[in-house]
């Protein structure tokens, strides 16, 4: 008898089977004399749409919502190919096999994974015992190790619920807020309103920074300062009187100058107190996945949260890298031998290495900073044939683990009390006395280097200045700002400093989760909500108008996202049911939808940009035009399918992408030829693309001909 591995992707597939060896490459699946591994794409099943429940609702009435099914129900992804249902099927028949007698689900490790599996069981509705496999990482050794100690799928229901309960809400909010939103606003704008728990708030944090700007009242305040001599060096000093430096008045100041009768330079400032304290400074944290998108693109121009994840993803699929989707900023205690191999490996052959030591400490090794899955960090294994891009990330993964256990960095720092004729005037600087960690930091820090001054010197008087500067407002939001407010619900502290902070985020209070918050901001871009102005992020004026409009407020509201959050947390911990959650959620949704339709508050949207228009619909005649992510008929609100996904999976499995010229083409010509397809076996070929209309189906798929 043989055991049945189902993974999340086919590239997990791939890892397994070359952990167990001895493996045959099948249609659909591998095999060897013990396992067959086989895969998903992700989500193979949706949840239905509302047509799916009633075929006469085809289109959107405002009297058909609030809608929310007794039963929710599932239908196989269609995403314009035949992998999906091909797949769907290859996994049925596996499941049949007579010599199948256990299915592992392999899924990933947290709430999505775990439905990604269920459902997918609850559709096929095997009859073997399921068992999970929970990895972190997707080396040999950790597969061997985890087919050792599996668990029984039924001692998942807590995570199984969570990822339910996030799944069923989202829909439920998500199309009835948003239909009945659109109904209402959009008629003259033609835009389809986009309402979501957590994509209200996000534009709601983008929006409120802004609004500082515009209303910060500009301050101008004034310092006297004075340049002092010992010997030949110079350095600066601030007037400093009741722990203030900062003067709103200038006469004051003047006043000062009047009394030292400067610019007399015959004058002496006496040091009346020196203060030299030695500072260790530790390394930054390692990375959890809103760390490591923040890092990534605030020091490289043009990524994206979503584009860090995945690479991230793709380095974790290849092995070199432990899973990357996770909240923590510390490892388990369980990792502590792992985690000293993975050093050794890491660290052989470094210029520094000498300098390179194994630390069992709380800053590394702690449980209460370990929410699921433990911090980002390097795999035992070397990795090879990485692209720049996955350099990158890679790079500032094992940088950040290595970081751990150099020594610290040590500055002298020097503050210094001078007194001249009665005033007081305070300066400071800083050595640095050891490098540590900070030999791997590609940022200098900027040191004012202070000159070996000694106690009751006295030091002569190079000049005196009144210098004028304004308060600022504060910047906008960029992708690394903004993810670390929608991780900490608005509080923008840093978890490494702020416990209770940490404790709230690894207990579920938060904006989204670190796997989502990425596809947030994406999604605000899509929705015209938001647009970027070089590295930072502004509303458009359509999300000035949703926030300043929309009747539902609490939509907007940090705590109330972040407390939904928390909820489906405590449901992965046992703490709450399903049932109690899920039932306070409609209850919302129907509040806020009859809230929506009885609001006499007007949107004040602005009209939607021209679109260009690609071609002529070959299924109702609409016309085809161009969006974020597809080429898509217009008519689609009125149940048209015609759609070509600009991601669209058939496509990639040949490595290209479907062109607007090319849609064109096909649009007019019924077929296009399309250069440069790349096969399984890495052969360039061309073909003529047709996109028809499936048996029996409204919806369409690829064909070639060569």
């Amino acid at each position: 008898m043989k055991t049945l591995i189902l993974t999340e992707k086919p590239s997990v597939a791939r890892n397994i089977g070359e952990a167990l060896g001895h493996i045959q490459k099948r249609d659909g699946y591998l095999e060897n004399e013990a396992y067959v591994i086989t895969w998903a794409y992700g989500h193979l099943y949706t949840l239905k749409d509302l047509s799916d429940y009633d075929p006469t609702k085809k289109s959107w009435k405002m009297e058909y919502f609030p809608f929310i099914p007794r039963v929710f129900e599932y239908k196989a992804i269609d995403k314009s190919t035949q992998y999906i249902s091909t797949q769907i099927k290859v996994i049925q028949d596996l499941v049949n096999r007579q010599d199948i007698d256990t299915i592992i689900s392999a899924c990933d490790d947290d709430r999505e994974g775990q439905i990604i599996g269920d459902i997918i069981f609850k559709m096929i509705k095997p009859r073997q015992k399921i068992l999970r496999l929970l990895l972190n990482e997707w080396t040999q050794s950790a597969v061997l190790k985890g087919l050792k100690y599996l668990k029984s799928n039924e001692q998942m229901q807590a995570l199984r619920d969570a990822g339910i309960s996030r799944q069923w809400a989202d829909w439920v909010i998500g199309i009835n807020l948003t239909a009945v939103t659109t109904l209402k606003y959009s008629k003259e704008s033609q835009r389809v309103l986009n309402i979501g728990r957590v994509l209200l708030p996000t534009l709601k944090i983008i929006y409120d920074r802004e609004l500082a700007i515009e209303n910060f009242v500009r301050e101008t305040y004034f310092k006297l300062k004075g340049i002092f001599l010992s010997g030949n060096d110079a350095f600066e000093a601030v007037y400093f009187t009741d722990k203030e430096d900062r003067f709103k008045n200038e006469e004051s100041l003047k006043k000062i100058l009047e009394d030292l009768q400067w610019p007399d330079k015959s004058q002496q400032g006496i040091v009346k107190d020196k203060q030299v304290k030695t500072k260790k400074i530790f390394p930054p944290s390692l990375f959890n996945l809103t760390a490591l998108q923040g890092h990534i693109t605030s020091q490289n121009k043009g990524w994206s949260a979503q584009k860090v994840l995945k690479i991230a993803q793709k380095l974790y699929e290849k092995k070199y890298i432990t899973y990357p989707r996770t909240s923590s900023i510390a490892l388990d205690e369980s990792l502590v031998e792992q985690t000293q191999k993975v050093l050794e490996i890491h660290s052989k052959g470094m210029p520094y290495a000498s300098d390179i030591k194994f630390k069992h400490t709380k800053r590394i090794f702690d449980q209460s900073k370990v929410s699921g899955h433990s911090a980002i960090i390097p795999t035992y294994l070397l990795p090879s044939n990485l692209s720049s891009e996955e350099m990158t990330v890679y790079f500032a993964i094992k940088n950040r683990f290595l970081k751990q256990f150099l020594p610290e960095a040590i500055y002298e720092e020097t503050h210094l009390t001078i007194d001249l004729k009665g005033h007081t005037f305070k300066a400071s600087g800083k050595v640095c006395l050891q490098k540590g960690w900070e030999i791997l930091d590609s940022k200098k820090r900027k040191l004012s280097l202070m000159p070996c001054v000694s106690q009751g010197e006295l030091l002569p008087v190079r000049a005196l200045n009144i210098v004028h500067q304004d308060t600022q407002p504060p910047s906008l939001h960029d992708e690394k700002s903004l993810l670390h407010m929608m991780e900490t619900c608005g509080k923008a502290r840093s978890l490494e400093e702020n416990p209770e902070i940490l404790s709230e985020v690894l207990k579920g209070f938060s904006i989204g989760t670190a796997a989502t918050r990425g596809e947030t901001i994406e999604k605000l871009f899509a929705a015209a909500y938001i647009e970027k102005h070089q590295s930072y992020l502004k509303c458009t004026p359509l999300g000035r108008s949703l926030v300043e409009f929309f009747p539902v407020k609490i939509m907007f509201d940090l705590n109330y996202t972040g407390y939904i959050e928390k909820q489906l947390e405590d449901i992965r911990r046992g703490l709450l049911s399903r049932s109690g959650f899920l039932n306070e959620i409609f209850r919302f949704t129907y509040e806020s939808t009859e809230l929506i339709k009885a609001s006499e508050k007007e949107l004040k949207l602005p009209l939607k940009e021209s679109v260009e228009i690609i071609g002529v619909c070959p299924s109702c005649g609409g016309q085809v035009v161009e969006t974020t992510k597809s080429f898509t008929c217009n008519q689609w609100k009125n149940g048209c399918k015609f759609v070509v996904w600009k991601e669209d999976l058939f496509f990639k499995k040949l490595r290209k992408k479907p062109t607007k010229t090319m849609v064109k083409a096909l649009l007019k010509d019924k077929k296009v030829k399309v250069k440069g397809f790349t096969s399984k076996t890495g052969h360039k070929f061309d073909a003529y693309v047709y996109y028809e209309k499936k048996p029996e189906s409204q919806y369409y798929q690829w064909r070639l001909e060569f």
